[in-house]
């Protein structure tokens, strides 16, 4: 199995990437999705921050090609290879999902989250740029996506007020963010892509919504001050 990973891999970041071409576009969640709909949830970042999609997906296929032709038996990278082909793969199957039921969708972005830092704290100092950077931005981006569609699904089946679930998903993907960083060897890019999303927020919410604007650009500002004092990123 183990001679197979960095095939899987590359034919699992291929599929992820050109999966939106063969499937139906996804603009959000639908309100048949939910006996509780809202069109713009407080805590979905403006529409400009998704195309951070564009650059994740270019850096994993470079990832993923460099790793199979360079290091295709190389330790380091294949201690990374199986989380990381299980979140690809799980991506590749997760617009069909969401455009089908918003339940199983977070559940899978989730699990897509949790893998996808795991990958990211066993990847080796070495290859810095090939493989930790685009697996930061991955797993930071997807950070703050699991949470938002935590947050909305819990919202919209009536567990909580949109407001509400906002926030506690705000905090507490915040507080995971701030913790990851803090986990060498954890590049500086994961904060980055975290505060790319909060920051999407912030222009979404402006004035509007003090709550979520203040709260978001809090976390802007701690995952900012992490990257700066550390002095162990490699």
């Amino acid at each position: 199995m183990k001679k197979l990973l960095p095939w899987l891999t590359a034919l699992f970041a291929l599929t992820f990437v050109f999966a939106p071409a063969v499937t139906e576009p996804f603009m959000g969640y639908r309100p048949e999705h939910f006996p509780n709909f809202m069109a713009q949830p407080p805590i979905q970042p403006a529409g400009y921050a998704f195309a951070i999609w564009g650059v994740i997906y270019s850096w994993l296929i470079v990832s993923a090609g460099f790793g199979l032709w360079k290091r295709r038996t190389d330790g380091a990278w294949q201690n990374v290879r199986g989380p990381l082909a299980l979140s690809l793969a799980l991506g590749t199957l997760w617009l069909a999902i969401a455009n089908a039921t918003a339940i199983w969708a977070t559940l899978v972005i989730l699990i897509m989250a949790a893998v996808t830092i795991l990958a990211l704290l066993r990847t080796p100092s070495k290859d810095y740029w090939w493989l930790k950077v685009p697996l930061a931005l991955y797993a930071g981006w997807l950070t703050a996506a699991s949470f938002v569609s935590l947050s909305i699904t819990v919202a919209g089946f009536g567990l909580l007020d949109y407001q509400t679930a906002g926030v506690i998903g705000l905090l507490v993907a915040m507080g995971i963010a701030v913790l990851v960083q803090f986990m060498p060897p954890v590049s500086p890019a994961y904060g980055a892509a975290v505060m790319w999303a909060l920051t999407g927020i912030v222009v979404q919410n402006g004035t509007q919504n003090l709550t979520m604007t203040i709260l978001a650009s809090a976390g802007i500002a701690a995952l900012a001050i992490v990257n700066v004092t550390r002095r162990d990123f490699a």
